[in-house]
């Protein structure tokens, strides 16, 4: 991706003859050694995790056979009722976790409840009709594919493929079959594609309507950039994909989703159903330090607005395309109040962005320790239940902006250091 002064929308041309190219002989500087043997520990414990995991039975089924109770299973229960005719019933939680029980072979507490909308059953149904073994880690493994090619596409070199595997919310991903993975790859395919291929991108961007509350910003920053055939195309899919839903699945299953949506509001962003340390967000991390629900919310609404002016601004300026789409693909993470550990591997796309510019024009000398630290907070999250999520975002938000230092000190676009395919 080339990225100069040369930033704003009308400039489309010049980015897209530097986006389709992204080829390792472009590359400025050279990768660091440590960098990749760092990377190279990271994706072998990711792997080793999930083989570690599923050979000592606390991934997918336990020692006595019996299923353990994770997030997937409310995806193949959903698509099990499907099959068997009932769509609608995916979203009641009571009849929902019947057929979890059955599955799993034993009870446990609380809900999986289903709370997608209708147009992500098709995905259930397939799934449904697959071996529970198999359709779990199979949708583990087909959803990572996506992701690798948007990682190795935005870090515009082979040096991608081993940063996808390194991500350390991978491992919480597979582990609990979640769809981080297809989420990630949907933003970071869309942020990609819209200087290149506007269409494809707003086709990437209308199938994220299956995790709506990531599209908050999405509309805001392409009308302010005037990116209008990323806009039309995106509404058409989402359209066509409700439609779609509504008559494999009829108009109940709509009238269920948003009949079930506020009882399951009410239970994670109110009740707590959900420990608050489970939730990576500035409205769950008021939570967590006993702060009231509407000190939450008022706090939640001050970091959203912030967000969506400061990229409403970023995205009419000539700050570099690469530095706006990272900023775009990290305030996604920052407006949602309800956010899981596995939805953060969207942090991997920004994250991705950044690589691409330091494999280009080096790394600033606090980059890669900050990243690292990245990594830690992530670690703590897995090894001590704490909620540092919000931190890590954070970090990641400020090395985009402090490389976008040159357009908040109003400096000529000339200035900008050109970042390459």
């Amino acid at each position: 991706m080339c990225v100069s002064g040369q930033g704003a929308p009308r400039q489309g041309p010049r980015m897209t003859a530097s986006l389709s190219a992204p080829t390792t002989a472009s590359l400025s500087a050279p990768i660091p050694e440590w960098l990749v043997r760092v990377c190279l520990v990271l994706a072998v414990a990711n792997v080793s995790l999930c083989g570690a995991a599923y050979f000592s039975h606390w991934w997918v089924y336990d020692r006595n056979g019996l299923g353990i109770p994770t997030d997937f299973i409310n995806v193949w229960a959903a698509g099990r009722l499907v099959l068997d005719g009932l769509p609608a019933q995916a979203y009641d939680w009571d009849v929902q976790k019947q057929v979890e029980v059955a599955k799993l072979g034993q009870d446990f507490v609380g809900y999986f409840a289903w709370h997608y909308p209708p147009p992500f059953l098709f995905v259930a149904s397939l799934l449904a009709q697959l071996p529970y073994q198999l359709a779990f880690i199979g949708w583990v493994v087909v959803s990572f594919v996506p992701f690798l090619v948007a990682i190795r596409a935005i870090a515009g070199h082979p040096f991608g493929y081993l940063l996808a595997l390194a991500i350390p919310m991978a491992f919480i991903n597979a582990l609990v079959g979640q769809n981080g993975f297809l989420t990630a790859a949907l933003i970071g395919g869309t942020v990609y594609l819209i200087p290149i291929r506007p269409v494809l991108a707003g086709i990437c961007l209308g199938l994220l309507t299956y995790k709506p509350q990531y599209g908050l910003l999405f509309p805001v920053v392409l009308i302010a950039a005037g990116h209008w055939r990323v806009f039309i195309s995106a509404a058409v899919t989402a359209v066509v994909v409700a439609v779609a839903s509504w008559l494999a699945f009829g108009i109940e299953s709509w009238l269920a989703f948003f009949h079930w949506m506020p009882r399951f509001s009410q239970a994670f962003l109110t009740e707590g159903k959900a420990p608050w340390w489970k939730l990576q967000s500035i409205f769950s991390m008021v939570r967590y330090f006993g702060g009231s629900e509407p000190l939450g919310w008022a706090c939640q609404w001050v970091l959203t607005a912030s967000v969506a002016v400061v990229l409403t601004l970023m995205w009419r300026s000539r700050v570099p395309y690469t530095l706006k789409a990272a900023a775009l693909a990290a305030g996604t993470l920052l407006t949602t109040p309800y956010l899981f550990m596995y939805d953060m591997m969207v942090l991997a796309i920004p994250i991705g962005f950044l690589v691409r510019i330091g494999l280009k024009s080096g790394f600033r000398a606090y980059e890669l320790p900050a990243l690292g630290t990245v990594v830690v907070l992530i670690g703590c999250y897995m090894f001590t239940g704490a909620p540092m999520g919000l931190a890590a975002t954070l970090v990641v938000a400020a090395l985009i902006l402090r490389r976008a230092g040159l357009w908040w000190r109003r400096e000529p676009a000339q200035t900008f250091v050109a970042v390459g395919a």
